[in-house]
């Protein structure tokens, strides 16, 4: 008959030497109750990422024929995604490990857990980074670019230029229908002949002057004064 309570002593001593700090018993009865702390290893070029988890085990009555009770305790840095990924792993590694104490291989095998998610979530992050940065990128080329031109494009803008332009030469036909018409002074002084055929016209239409004298005969009857004959 197993001695299910000795083999899960024994098992209390030898985690006690293999994580002295990392180890905590919270109580012995009716079960063992107990922490470990696990923490992802320093990363030489991420010295600030981290990982954190606090995994609470309690012993059943026949542990190790029957799967130990698991949760978490306390956690840092991990998402709840996080947290119900490295419960299923573990689950699935009592599964595999039933008849045989487990506590080692199961903080082992979530410490490595832990050490390749915060390398999955480092290269997600750069990932995004440089997806981000790709796409601002070609949105600034294509801002320089242009836009792409197709046949259908390229027509609709045609008509719209010729449009235009059938609109710009009616207007600058009007403009030099107005700047057409001329003054006076600009006409003499674009044709001469103007000036000839004004004079031509005057003398063709000359006639003697005849003058009435009766209305001059009047002045010598005026006396002016030498002041009025001045001003």
């Amino acid at each position: 008959m197993t001695d299910y309570k000795e083999e899960q002593r024994n098992e209390i001593e030898a985690l006690e030497s293999i994580y002295p700090s990392e180890l905590k018993v919270l109580t012995d009865e009716p079960q063992y109750e107990f922490t470990v702390d696990i923490r992802t290893d320093p990363s030489r070029n991420y010295p600030d990422e981290h990982m954190f988890i606090c995994l609470k085990f309690t012993y059943v009555p026949n542990y190790p024929d029957e799967a130990p009770l698991i949760e978490i305790e306390d956690s840092e840095n991990f998402s709840e995604e996080d947290e119900t990924d490295i419960l299923s792993f573990l689950h699935s590694k009592v599964e595999e490990n039933l008849g045989m104490v487990m506590v080692f291989t199961l903080v082992s095998e979530a410490s490595e857990w832990l050490n390749k998610r915060i390398v999955d979530n480092i290269e997600k992050r750069e990932k995004a980074e440089e997806l981000r940065i790709q796409k601002a990128e070609e949105e600034e080329r294509n801002r320089f670019d242009g836009v792409r031109v197709t046949v259908e494009s390229f027509m609709s803008w045609k008509a719209k230029f010729d449009q235009e332009m059938e609109e710009l030469k009616k207007l600058q036909g009007k403009q030099e229908v107005i700047s057409n018409k001329l003054t006076g002074r600009e006409l003499f002084e674009k044709d001469k002949t103007l000036v000839d055929s004004d004079l031509k016209f005057l003398q063709d239409g000359e006639e003697e002057v005849k003058v009435d004298e009766s209305l001059f005969q009047e002045l010598d009857d005026l006396e002016l004064d030498e002041e009025d004959l001045s001003s």
